[in-house]
C-alpha cells in the first residue's frame, strides 16, 4: 500500500507520542502541538491551537492529509472539571466540528477519538456499540456531542470509542497507571477503585490498533476501541505488581463512593466483537501490561 499522509492533532499528548512513533514507521505524518512539544520535535510537526480555525486551515492546506487522527481534546472527566463548561465545549465540540468540515473539504479521512465514558455506565458490561448513551460527566457530554457533530458534517469517519489507556507517559505526561507504577516502586500505598470496570488498552496496543484502523476501507462507523479483559482499577494494580514484582500488599481497595465528587460511572466495559470483525485485536491484559515494562526497560 502507498504511503498515506496522516494528520495527528493533540500530537504532544499521551497517546498522540505514541502515535508519532508508530505511524511515522510507514506514513508521512504532521503532528499538531499547541502547549507541550513532547516528541513532536523529532518528527514533522507544527504548532497549532485547534481552536484556531484559521491555523488548522493552513496547516490542512499546506500537508492535505489523506487521513486526520483527531486525538486533542480535554482528555480527562478530572480536567474538564477545572474548566468553564465554555472552554470544554470549544475544544471538545466546536473544534471537533471545524475539523470535520475540514476533513470534507480536503476529502481527507477522520479518526476521531471518542471515549468509553459516553455509554450508561449501570447497564450491564460488555457493552456494545448500540448500548445505552448516558454521559455523567462534562467531558463524556462533549466527547458524545463531538461525534454528533461530526455524524452531521460527513461521512467519511470512524469514531473509536476508545478505553481506559494504561502504560508509560513520555517526556514528562503521566497518567493513572504510570502514576501506580512509581508510588509502588517508591512504596507507597495506592488507593484503587473494586468498584468500576472498564476494558483497559495499553498505550502500545492502541497506537498499533490506530496503525491498522487507518488502512481499513470502512467510513460511517462507531467502533467500540478496547481491551479484551473486564477488570476493575484494582485488578490492575494486582497485574501489574504481579509483572513487576512490586508489593501487592500497598494496593488499598476503595469504592466510587468514597470520592463524593466523582462522576460515577460503574461499568464501561466494552464488547469489541465489530472491532475484531476487521481483523484488529489487542492483546490480553497481562501480556499488555508486561509489553509496557519491557518497553520501560
Amino acid at each position: 500500500m502507498s504511503t498515506m499522509k496522516i494528520l495527528i492533532t493533540g500530537g504532544s499528548g499521551l497517546l498522540g507520542q505514541y502515535l508519532n512513533i508508530e505511524l511515522s514507521k510507514n506514513n508521512e505524518i504532521l503532528s499538531l502541538h499547541n502547549s507541550n512539544i513532547g516528541n513532536c520535535e523529532e518528527y514533522n510537526s507544527a504548532k497549532v491551537d485547534i481552536n484556531n480555525y484559521q491555523e488548522l486551515k493552513k496547516a490542512f492546506e499546506k500537508f492535505k492529509p489523506d487521513t486526520v487522527v483527531h486525538t486533542a481534546a480535554i482528555s480527562s472527566p478530572g480536567q474538564a472539571q477545572k474548566l468553564s463548561t465554555k472552554e470544554v465545549y470549544q475544544t471538545n465540540v466546536f473544534a471537533t466540528k471545524k475539523i470535520a468540515e475540514l476533513c470534507e473539504e480536503f476529502k481527507s479521512k477522520l479518526l476521531h477519538i471518542s471515549t468509553d465514558l459516553v455509554y450508561a455506565g449501570y447497564r450491564g458490561s460488555m457493552l456494545k456499540e448500540e448500548s445505552k448513551l448516558i454521559p455523567v460527566s462534562i467531558y463524556a457530554e462533549t466527547k458524545l456531542m463531538g461525534e454528533v457533530k461530526i455524524q452531521e458534517t460527513f461521512d467519511n469517519y470512524i469514531i473509536l470509542r476508545q478505553a481506559l489507556l494504561i502504560g508509560f507517559g513520555l517526556n514528562e505526561r503521566k497518567n493513572h497507571f504510570h502514576q501506580m507504577y512509581l508510588d509502588l516502586k517508591d512504596r507507597k500505598k495506592v488507593k484503587l477503585f473494586v468498584d468500576q470496570y472498564r476494558t483497559p488498552l495499553s498505550f502500545l496496543d492502541a497506537s498499533r490498533m490506530i496503525a491498522e484502523v487507518c488502512k481499513l476501507d470502512v467510513k460511517s462507523e462507531i467502533v467500540n476501541f478496547g481491551g479484551l479483559d473486564r477488570v476493575s482499577r484494582f485488578e490492575v494494580g494486582e497485574i501489574l505488581c504481579r509483572a513487576a514484582n512490586l508489593d501487592k500488599n500497598l494496593l488499598e481497595k476503595v469504592s466510587m463512593d468514597d470520592f463524593g465528587d466523582y462522576p460515577q460511572v460503574a461499568d464501561v466495559s466494552m464488547n469489541t466483537d465489530k472491532l475484531q470483525s476487521y481483523g484488529i485485536k489487542a492483546h490480553e491484559l497481562d501480556e499488555s501490561i508486561e509489553e509496557t515494562l519491557r518497553q520501560r526497560q
